[in-house]
């Protein structure tokens, strides 16, 4: 038992210290996939793109890995900005051992407090502060990581909702429509969707839709 406790009794303490700092680093990489989804743009932008593809009914066309591909570009084309500044201003100083893993920690933190901020509904803010009753918050950097994170998260899902119910009805007027046709032509064991799936893709691909919904969602953000 004693050799069990004495087992770091002969290790230099900045090795143990360097340990430690790898550990915390390894354990943030493993919750990256997290991050990337609730901290950054990446779930509004596949859940637009899925509604879209949704709407068109072309089942799995495009396919998931094409949709989450371009999500994961545009996410970063996004996210440029932020990732540039948590790279001078916490990761380079870090790596140059100009300031500690606790201090690039609180740098890093800021740039993606301010864009999560910037895209939080206040209600949503505050619901979740009032719960945790937190109080004093004079700035963005004083807001909680705890409470900011699913903020923003349940802020891009009604904002995501939001833009694809508006991509969603001009697609509905196209089944309403030869549903009436069908219907007044006696032909009502034919399935609208069947007719209408080439006029979806035809008016989506006459009116550039993939431009239009990257575009929308570029807007969103700036």
């Amino acid at each position: 038992m004693n050799e069990f406790i004495d087992i770091f009794s002969g290790t230099d303490v900045e090795t143990v210290s360097t340990a430690v700092q790898l550990l915390i680093l390894l354990t943030i990489f493993s919750i990256a996939p997290g991050i990337l989804i609730l901290m950054t743009s990446f779930a509004r932008i596949i859940i637009v793109l899925s509604f879209t593809r949704t709407s068109l009914a072309t089942q799995q066309m495009p396919p998931n890995q094409v949709l989450i591909g371009i999500a994961l570009f545009i996410t970063f084309f996004v996210m440029a900005p932020t990732f540039q500044e948590i790279n001078q201003e916490a990761l380079q100083p870090m790596m140059n051992e100009e300031i500690d893993l606790e201090e690039a920690y609180d740098r890093a933190t800021v740039p993606i407090k301010y864009f999560m901020a910037d895209h939080t509904r206040q209600q949503d803010l505050q619901l979740f502060l009032n719960y945790t009753n937190t109080e004093g918050i004079e700035s963005v950097e004083d807001i909680p990581l705890t409470a900011l994170v699913p903020a923003f998260a349940i802020s891009e899902l009604k904002t995501a909702f939001t833009m694809g119910f508006l991509i969603f009805i001009p697609f509905l007027v196209i089944d309403m429509t030869v549903a009436s046709i069908l219907m007044s032509m006696g032909m009502m064991m034919l399935p609208p969707v069947m007719i209408s799936l080439p006029f979806k893709i035809l008016l989506f691909v006459l009116v550039d839709g993939w431009h239009l919904i990257v575009e929308s969602l570029l807007s969103s953000f700036y």
